[in-house]
């Protein structure tokens, strides 16, 4: 099984470290406005651009500049209501304080725990079984894994690809390795991880964000 650390460093080579889909040259601009997009989702509403410019202290000029390079969810009235964490529903279930959200990738769920500093219960089916994978995580880690045996598949994209669709749509719960063999066997760049071991690799990415 590789090292966490090691597929961190692969991972932030192959996606910039950042599912909004920005380009390598401006990654490190986004990040404190990613981070602010997600932490503001978190209370459950969609946000306005007046929002997110009074909240991250950028020009209106600016954030409209900056929100078009990123890869993220609008509802009807152009409001953003997903930047890896969404409102729109997904298998990806995100329970926080109450308030049922969800992600874009199973990772994702694993990683903002951490980021937003709060206990989540995440509920998702596994991808071939469709038995529900049950996962409490906290800032901290892992405390439940329901089935115990449940991984976390992890893929390495090529550079080229947009991130949400090679990285995000292939992130995904199975209860067992076993459970995976089957769409492992048609995607020879993936692999499959325990959760807590995809739980450090996100929380390593984070880090590297500079949370």
């Amino acid at each position: 099984m590789d090292d966490p650390a090691a597929l961190a460093s692969s991972l932030k080579l192959a996606l910039c470290i950042c599912p909004s889909g920005c380009e390598a040259r401006t990654c490190l601009d986004d990040l404190p406005l990613y981070h602010a997009l997600i932490r503001l989702l978190a209370a459950g509403r969609p946000l306005s651009d007046d929002e997110i410019a009074q909240v991250t202290g950028l020009s209106p000029e600016l954030l409209s500049d900056r929100l078009a390079k990123m890869d993220l969810d609008y509802d009807a009235v152009g409001r953003v209501i997903g930047a890896g964490l969404t409102l729109g529903p997904t298998p990806h279930r995100f329970a926080i304080s109450g308030r049922q959200l969800f992600t874009w990738c199973a990772l994702d769920a694993l990683m903002y725990p951490a980021l937003l500093s709060e206990t989540v219960h995440v509920e998702s089916p596994c991808r071939t079984t469709g038995q529900p994978v049950r996962v409490t995580v906290t800032p901290d880690g892992v405390t439940t894994v329901d089935p115990p045996e449940a991984v976390v598949s992890l893929v390495l994209p090529e550079p080229s690809q947009p991130p949400r669709q090679a990285f995000c749509g292939e992130v995904h719960f199975f209860a067992s390795a076993q459970a995976a063999e089957s769409w492992l066997a048609t995607r020879p760049q993936a692999q499959v991880v325990p959760v807590e071991t995809a739980y450090t690799l996100g929380k390593l990415l984070i880090a590297r964000r500079g949370a």
